[in-house]
């Protein structure tokens, strides 16, 4: 969050992306830096243990929302 917030504030779009498990963090995050409103997208979790083929899945599913992130 805290990149997030630092490109956004200097004028350059920025998404975080994470795991799902860090939703609540995020929101936490976001706020206490002073941009609720920062823009995140979550993958499924856990992605640690995930190998390349099931990475690439997740991205896939959320890869849309990361260009509409950025985009907006």
């Amino acid at each position: 969050m805290h990149d997030t917030v630092w490109f956004e504030i200097q004028g350059t779009p920025a998404v975080s992306i994470a795991s799902s498990e860090f939703v609540d963090a995020a929101t936490t995050q976001a706020q206490a830096l002073g941009m609720l409103d920062a823009q995140r997208v979550f993958v499924d979790h856990p992605i640690q243990d995930a190998n390349d083929e099931e990475m690439r899945a997740k991205a896939d599913k959320v890869v849309d929302q990361i260009i509409a992130a950025l985009t907006r």
